[in-house]
This record gives C-alpha cells, sequence and structure tokens, in this order.
C-alpha cells in the first residue's frame, strides 16, 4: 500500500507522518492488491477558528475500476482520521460484499431456473 499524504492549512512534520502511517496502516488488511494507492488529505479547514469541526480528513483508495473516498471532520485531527479510516472500513467491507455475492446470485437464479 503506497500512501500519500497531503496537508492544507497544516505542517507535515514527522510527528504527523507517522500518525497518519499508523492510523492508516489498518486499511492494508481489507486491500486485496499491495500496490493500490492511498490518499489521505488532512486539513484545518480555517485558521482563525478555534473550536468546532476545524479539521478535516479525506481518504481515497484508487483501486482497480473503482475508487473509494471516505470524508470525515471533527474537533481534532485524530479523531477526523479514525472518523475517516471508519468509514472507509465499511465502504471496503460493501464492495468486497457485492463483489462475492454477485456471482452467487447469477448462480441461484440459473439454478433457479433449470428446476
Amino acid at each position: 500500500m503506497q500512501l500519500i499524504i497531503k496537508t492544507k492549512n497544516l505542517d507535515l512534520t514527522n510527528s504527523l507522518e507517522n500518525l497518519v502511517n499508523k492510523k492508516m496502516s489498518g486499511l492494508e488488511k481489507f486491500l486485496k492488491s499491495k500496490d493500490s494507492k492511498v490518499f489521505v488529505e488532512i486539513e484545518k479547514e480555517t485558521k482563525h477558528h478555534r473550536k468546532g469541526d476545524i479539521f478535516a480528513a479525506e481518504v481515497i483508495i484508487g483501486a482497480p475500476g473503482e475508487s473509494l473516498v471516505a470524508r470525515a471532520h471533527g474537533e481534532d485531527l485524530i479523531r477526523a482520521l479514525v472518523q475517516a479510516r471508519e468509514q472507509l472500513e465499511r465502504e471496503i467491507r460493501k464492495h468486497k460484499a457485492k463483489i462475492v455475492e454477485l456471482p452467487r446470485r447469477k448462480y441461484r437464479k440459473i439454478k433457479k431456473e433449470e428446476l
């Protein structure tokens, strides 16, 4: 898994990069191909606000034939990253279920027609 990190209104420090790597490393077990690219964009939406959902995280996985996107906002950066990762995990599971279930449905339909 190749992780590409982009920041807006934030400096990409080593600790921030390590945090993103740590939080997104759990996605590897869900991805079939190890050469897929994961784009992570983290931003502080405004420089003058101090309260509320001022951090945003967006994670895009460029899978073959489809791209999965998750967006989250939070009061702090860690919460936004965790929410985006959880949302992406749900999308990956749903996508994999579709891939597995579609041939099963076709087979059931064919089998039902034969009877």
